[in-house]
């Protein structure tokens, strides 16, 4: 396992992050149970081996299960015996957590109220990482950080990130931040996979000019990668996707993805998996992926990536098969600055 620097932090994580939405569940009540529901003994399995080999950082959200996963962590982390300081735990707000009209968003009375209902569920004093999960249209971003500012002043929360925002919107956050003299955020949480490239658009620009680490969500696409869906892969193929379509992805871009993949994992008789997330691994801008699991077998297989070496060859194909159609302006800034500037995105040294 290897370590990387959480964006300009002294905090080093694995680059693989334990993800929790596989926790709690309930199969009869809505999204949640179709992504996973995972009890006590089998999230301890889970967290148990992650651990083990090396995953210290784990990601949870207050939302996941209603709050069962950030309670099935916190319990697990306790039945383990893991010393507070060996885990980096992540957790994130703004998710409807209730019936009144207050109990969602990004507003400074939900993040107060919702810090420390997450603090009791995971049995800590403080979180690590603390995530506004969503893009609030209504709450003034100042109101936020503000309030963010103050967690961290509290000794409640050490870092703070964003999840799913557009880049224009983080780079006014950070303005607001500097120009009051907040924390700012450190981190993005943002979906990224080979058949899912759109971040690198915008957002990949703006985490290495203001050096922001990146934690991908949904490398596997929602299963959609895993190797059980697309060419070559069982009739009968079972998996989350079969009752939970998410996130969108352009089927054709991302079945030409799993056969370039399914031939390179041939080749290295591995999994179409592991093949996308070693894809996802070679990336620079990348500091760390989420993966969730069901088990521990499909938990060994997403962890052996990091031991996956693709070579140049292979990343070059599989960067074909999957690249963006052009977009302006983007198009033409790459056009004049072709000769001015190095290659972006080129492939981390192994």
């Amino acid at each position: 396992m290897r370590y990387n620097q959480l964006g300009r932090t002294g905090l080093y994580v694995s680059e693989i992050c334990l993800g929790t939405m596989t926790f709690g569940g309930e199969s009869d009540k809505g999204i949640w149970g179709a992504i996973g529901s995972l009890g006590q003994d089998e999230v301890d399995a889970v967290i148990g081996r992650a651990l083990a080999a090396g995953v210290n950082f784990i990601d949870t959200a207050d939302v996941y299960a209603y709050g069962n996963s950030e309670t099935l962590t916190g319990q697990a982390l306790k039945n383990l015996g893991v010393k507070r300081k060996d885990v980096v735990l992540a957790t994130k707000v703004f998710g409807e957590m209730g019936p009144g009209p207050n109990d969602r968003g990004a507003s400074r009375g939900h993040i107060m109220d919702s810090i420390q209902t997450s603090l009791e569920r995971l049995q800590t004093d403080h979180v690590d990482l603390y995530q506004i999960h969503a893009t609030d249209l209504i709450t003034p971003i100042d109101e936020t950080l503000r309030a963010f500012d103050d967690l961290i002043s509290q000794g409640l929360v050490r870092y703070i990130g964003v999840s799913n925002q557009m880049a224009w919107r983080i780079a006014k956050s950070l303005g607001v931040s500097e120009r009051q003299g907040w924390a700012r955020y450190e981190t993005i949480q943002a979906y990224y996979s080979i058949a899912g490239r759109d971040l690198e658009r915008e957002l990949v620009p703006l985490m290495q000019e203001e050096k922001l680490g990146l934690m991908v969500w949904s490398p596997l696409a929602g299963g959609l990668l895993s190797g059980k869906f697309g060419p070559g892969a069982p009739a009968d193929a079972q998996g989350r996707r079969a009752n939970f379509d998410f996130p969108p992805v352009d089927k054709d871009r991302a079945w030409a993805c799993v056969a370039a993949m399914r031939e390179i994992g041939d080749r290295h008789g591995v999994s179409v998996a592991r093949v996308a997330l070693a894809w996802i691994l070679s990336k620079p801008f990348v500091t760390s992926i989420i993966i969730g699991a069901k088990n521990t077998r499909q938990l060994d297989d997403n962890l052996a990536a990091t031991g996956l070496t693709l070579s140049v060859e292979e990343l070059a194909k599989l960067d074909e098969v999957s690249a963006l159609p052009a977009e302006y302006p983007g198009w033409m800034v790459g056009r004049q600055n072709a000769a001015r500037v190095p290659k972006p995105f080129e492939p981390k040294a192994q």
